[in-house]
């Protein structure tokens, strides 16, 4: 994650909250030098949580994509109703930790 800073998060689209670099294609992939998003820690933790760099690289390396995922969309959707100031515990899906396995 990068350096942090108080903005908008472009993912659940909360406002005033401490947002972090996100690489859209993780710099695991290639994606070193390719667009970047500022999310916020929850959304960030979440993402990483769920899914996997390849998985990212692949087929949700925009914000558009991530956000019509099925996966994160609840998250989403619980998220915007959290206040800005709220720490979020995030754990890998069980679907994550068997990827993580190979």
């Amino acid at each position: 994650m990068g350096k942090n800073t108080v903005g908008t998060c472009e993912l659940c689209l909360r406002e005033e909250v401490e947002t972090t670099r996100h690489h859209l294609t993780p710099k695991e992939e290639g994606g070193t030098f390719l667009p970047t998003a500022q999310l916020c820690r929850a959304c960030h933790k979440q993402i990483h949580s769920l899914y996997t760099n390849e998985e990212l690289a692949a087929r949700l390396s925009t914000i558009e994509s991530l956000g019509n995922d099925e996966k994160i969309a609840k998250f989403i959707k619980w998220i915007r109703k959290q206040p800005a100031t709220k720490l979020v515990k995030s754990k890998k899906s069980n679907e994550r930790k068997q990827k993580g396995k190979r």
